[in-house]
């Protein structure tokens, strides 16, 4: 007992040094910290066609199973009967653990990174049903259910507020 009770301790402590809470539902590496091991067969329960809600808008994710070494992912933001914003996503393995990739464009595909740059999320922290990226979250709460957690700074005060995406698998 005094032994579980010790590794228990040892495993809360070292995951306390290696993550920061960034939100509610958000966590980030702690400066130094390496992302944990992790294969994409961790992220395959993803895969699918998945719509509901976020930012005011419906929103909808396709993602690939994992092949070549990649999960590939689209998202869509509507508001009413208009496109907002496009996302490409991808999920690689990257120095023993997964990393995910995406870059934003405009209803007109106009991007909004650099041609050469894409926005980065390290992951912090794997489990069977979630998986902790860099202030990114997704949660599966059953086979068909998705919540994904996003923590957006305001630029012009640094401040940072987490949006909440609920989704349905619809194939």
């Amino acid at each position: 007992m005094a032994t579980a009770l010790l590794l228990m301790t040892l495993l809360t402590v070292t995951e306390a040094q290696t993550t920061e809470r960034v939100t509610a539902n958000t966590l980030k590496l702690a400066p130094g910290a390496k992302s944990p091991a992790a294969t994409l067969a961790a992220m395959e329960w993803l895969a699918g066609r998945w719509t509901g809600t976020g930012l005011g808008g419906v929103t909808e994710e396709s993602w690939s199973a994992p092949a070549g070494g990649a999960m590939m992912g689209m998202f869509r933001m509507l508001k009413g009967d208009k496109v907002v914003f496009y996302e490409f996503l991808t999920f690689v393995e990257h120095e023993g653990s997964v990393l995910l990739k995406l870059k934003h464009f405009n209803a007109d595909l106009t991007g909004w990174e650099e041609k050469g740059d894409s926005i980065r999320f390290d992951l912090v922290k794997m489990s069977a049903d979630s998986a902790w990226f860099d202030g990114l979250t997704f949660h599966r709460l059953d086979e068909n259910t998705l919540r994904i957690f996003l923590a957006i700074r305001n630029k012009a005060d640094n401040t940072v507020r987490e949006e909440e995406f609920l989704m349905k698998r619809v194939q």
